[in-house]
């Protein structure tokens, strides 16, 4: 930015150089390691806090009431812990996809890029692509079935 104002009108306005530019940065990396990252964390802190507050106060509710409240807390209980294990494969499938596609476009990109010489770093691309093909086989054929 300094680079701008110098060209536009002259070394002479460039008193501090680029002071402004280490200033704005300065006061961005305080801003952010200080003020924003620890006020997020507390905020998703107290979310979970809260959220395991609500789930323990429902199943005691459930296991207190009459009739079949403790069949009725275990399957709530067996319900998330289901819940929970979609959510985890499907994470994995898209992370999985994700570094395919990631490890393709790397390849013709290095491919592109060297004009695919003799020697050249094309097939360091298939790296994130075979973690994402062993990402895709274990969600696929060796993780456990979902109940």
């Amino acid at each position: 930015m300094t680079h701008f104002v110098m060209a536009a009108f002259g070394p002479e306005t460039a008193v501090f150089g680029n002071l402004g530019l280490w200033g704005f940065l300065a006061v961005g990396a305080v801003a952010l390691f200080g003020v924003f990252l620890p006020i997020t964390t507390w905020m998703e802190h107290q979310r979970k806090e809260r959220d395991a507050f609500y789930k323990a106060e429902s199943l005691r509710r459930l296991t207190e009431a009459p009739g079949d409240g403790a069949k009725a807390a275990i399957e709530m209980m067996r319900e998330q812990n289901r819940m929970a294990q979609i959510k985890q494969r499907e994470g994995m499938k898209l992370g999985g996809l994700i570094t395919v596609a990631v490890g393709a476009g790397l390849c013709i990109f290095l491919y592109m890029v060297a004009g695919g010489a003799p020697g050249s770093p094309w097939l360091v691309g298939l790296i994130p692509g075979f973690v994402g093909i062993a990402l895709l086989v274990y969600v696929y054929f060796l993780a456990d079935p979902i109940l």
